[in-house]
């Protein structure tokens, strides 16, 4: 798949990946700051900025007449923010590209900002952070990582606290704004139909500041060598609970067989743990494997909704598997992981706006980018071996972090399982 990078007078990365048979085009904004980025005083400004992107500028004064434009073209548009990055997109049809491009660049460079709309969107933020802490199966996630990354800021929620939020000033948001949102520090990706005038509209109107200024991340070093466990009590009817271990970073080599073998543990409907704790001994409906992964570290998590009763049979069961696969996987087990990962990504990759996020994270996150063709190379030559010395590596149990929100209160009996 072709794709061109350039990068603007204003040391912002432009990256354009053309797919003319289809009529819409993504332009997606990336911003390499995040939550990991912050400090417990200004814990989720990163988040608190995004959501000030729109709330209006002099030429749209509002979110409704900002709105508005964009669903007068059936327009998809958001945002989102992560440890690493913030995100900003608009996709559309083709023909509306220049709108697009005109809206997202007076989003991100003439927001006002006001002290009024400041105010009322803390009450908005705090609301979003008592939703997310009364949803177990979301909030798992985040006792977790606060586990994990304890007294690093990777170990903080993105949205940041309530205290935090309440007490940040109109100065603290635009100082912020204005020390992360310069060009070196930007990527700008662009997938889809598009042509060579709606090229010279994203550079005309893309100004960020120019700068040279690096960012050096406060890297984070995991030392640990007993499992850790936080228990949320909650009175639920399922418990929810979910299971981490210390991997490896984005350019780390042997990430791609950490991807086969997160997908063969837990990755799909035909993965061992599915199998066994759902399919065979009925203990969950909802249970899988995923990666998380830093520019520094990563994680591989297990996260299951459990019967309350038989949490520790199935958190036995899950343990049980992690021994086995360190014995090895199956030849049949590792083609069909890899067969996986190669149709999800060609289903992914018909969409533009996957499409972005595929070239643009890379450029962003390593300065590097892999076609998925050359990434399908990568996961082609992944051995059996490979697989099982990941496994071996990644499943230690006491570097193991379990984080459970459910009615339990003794934490020792969480601890016994993890000796």
């Amino acid at each position: 798949m072709m794709y061109q990078k350039i990068k603007l007078p204003n040391q912002v990365r432009l990256i354009t990946v053309p797919q003319k048979e289809t009529q819409t085009a993504n332009l997606l904004v990336l911003v390499k700051v995040g939550s990991r980025a912050e400090n417990l005083k200004n814990s989720g400004v990163s988040h608190f900025i995004e959501h000030l992107m729109f709330k209006g500028t002099k030429k749209r004064p509002s979110t409704l007449a900002l709105s508005k434009e964009l669903d007068g073209v059936g327009a998809e548009f958001n945002a989102f923010t992560g440890k690493d990055y913030t995100g900003y997109y608009i996709k559309s049809d083709t023909k509306h590209l220049s709108l697009s491009i005109d809206v997202l660049a007076d989003m991100l460079l003439n927001s006002k900002f006001d002290a009024q709309e400041i105010d009322r969107e803390k009450g908005v933020i705090v609301e979003e952070i008592n939703m997310y802490e009364d949803n177990p199966m979301m909030y798992v996630d985040d006792l977790l990582e606060q586990t994990m990354y304890a007294g690093h800021p990777l170990g903080c929620s993105i949205a940041g606290t309530r205290q935090s939020v309440k007490a940040m000033s109109q100065a603290d948001l635009l100082g912020f704004k204005n020390q992360f949102y310069i060009g070196n520090n930007i990527v700008i990706c662009l997938a889809g139909n598009f042509n060579s005038q709606h090229l010279q509209e994203l550079k005309a109107k893309f100004k960020f500041p120019l700068s040279t200024k690096k960012f050096p991340i406060n890297k984070i070093k995991i030392k640990q060598n007993k499992s850790r466990v936080v228990l949320k009590f909650k009175e639920t009817e399922q418990s929810q609970i979910a299971l981490g271990f210390p991997a490896y970073a984005y350019t780390d080599k042997k990430i791609y067989a950490l991807q086969l073998l997160s997908v063969i543990l837990g990755g799909n409907m035909s993965s061992r743990l599915f199998w066994q704790v759902r399919e065979r001994n009925g203990l969950a409906y909802f249970i899988r494997s995923f990666l998380s992964v830093y520019e520094d570290t990563g994680a591989l998590i297990i996260q299951s909704g459990l019967d309350k009763l038989r949490v520790e049979s199935a958190m036995a069961l899950i343990v049980s598997e992690l021994e086995k696969i360190k014995k090895g996987v199956t030849p049949e087990e590792l083609k069909r992981a890899k067969e996986y990962l190669f149709g999800k990504t060609a289903l992914d990759l018909e969409d533009t706006s996957h499409l972005a996020q595929w070239y643009g994270q890379q450029e962003l996150m390593i300065g590097k980018i892999l076609t998925p063709e050359e990434k399908n190379k990568k996961i082609t030559a992944v051995t059996l071996g490979d697989v099982a010395l990941v496994a071996k590596d990644i499943f230690k149990i006491n570097q193991s972090s379990l984080a459970v929100i459910g009615p339990f209160k003794n934490k020792n009996k969480f601890k016994n399982l993890l000796k």
